[in-house]
């Protein structure tokens, strides 16, 4: 059984026109933003159903606000209520989260040129590493994809707003996380060192479409982005 995934990234944040490592800081999306994933939520919607199983069985998403609010809005066609994943959230940067690139080059100079030499091992202060982020996303990945082999809980919310669990075919799943750790997954689907993870772009709720077989995961669409 194939077992189809779309991997969304969230939309624009408020503040998103500077750049900034946001990274576990719990910034909200913007108007835009909640607008770019509407656009990308029709594109889903649209896709799956004319898939063979037209029904998206799960919506998972990272736990902060930016990502669980796509999720939400994502779900709502299928009247799924997203399932928040703690280990996809977006990478702690530590004392550097809410700087921009050139301030932490200028107040950090030494721990930069660190990072800039080993950027996959090396943390800041209080933050992760790419390695460490990329166990727990890739270990997160694979109990999902493993949970939809074959039979799984339908989590679909009733009228009621009760969750009720019964057993349908899974083929087609969605999880909406950020541009780090989506670029994880991807260098991880397709095979490709992690060393390349900035050779893979991740718009604003940019939407990738993975199929899952049962040897090996087949990318279908990579960065694609709904137009309004």
């Amino acid at each position: 059984m194939v077992t189809t995934l779309y991997l969304i990234r969230h939309g624009a944040t408020e503040g998103s026109e500077v750049k900034r490592y946001k990274g576990s800081i719990d910034v909200p999306m913007s108007e835009k933003g909640i607008e770019q994933i509407r656009g990308a939520a029709a594109f889903i919607s649209a896709t799956v159903r004319a898939a063979a199983t037209p029904e998206l069985s799960a919506v998972y998403s990272s736990p902060l606000s930016r990502a669980l609010k796509s999720a939400e809005i994502i779900a709502e066609p299928f009247g799924l209520t997203p399932i928040a994943i703690s280990d996809l959230r977006e990478r702690s940067f530590g004392i550097w989260e809410g700087m921009s690139f050139n301030e932490i080059r200028e107040q950090y100079p030494e721990e930069f040129d660190a990072w800039a030499g080993n950027p996959l091992k090396f943390s800041p202060v209080g933050g992760e590493s790419t390695l460490e982020v990329r166990d727990r996303v890739i270990s997160a990945l694979n109990k999902i994809i493993d949970n939809h082999k074959g039979n799984v809980p339908d989590l679909r919310t009733k009228q009621s707003g009760v969750v009720e669990s019964g057993l349908s075919p899974s083929l087609n799943i969605a999880i909406t996380a950020h541009g780090g750790v989506n670029r994880i997954i991807l260098c991880h689907v397709i095979g490709i060192p992690l060393e390349n993870i900035f050779r893979i772009e991740q718009d604003n709720a940019a939407i990738n479409i993975i199929e899952f077989w049962d040897k090996y995961p087949v990318v279908k669409l990579l960065n694609g982005v709904a137009l309004g």
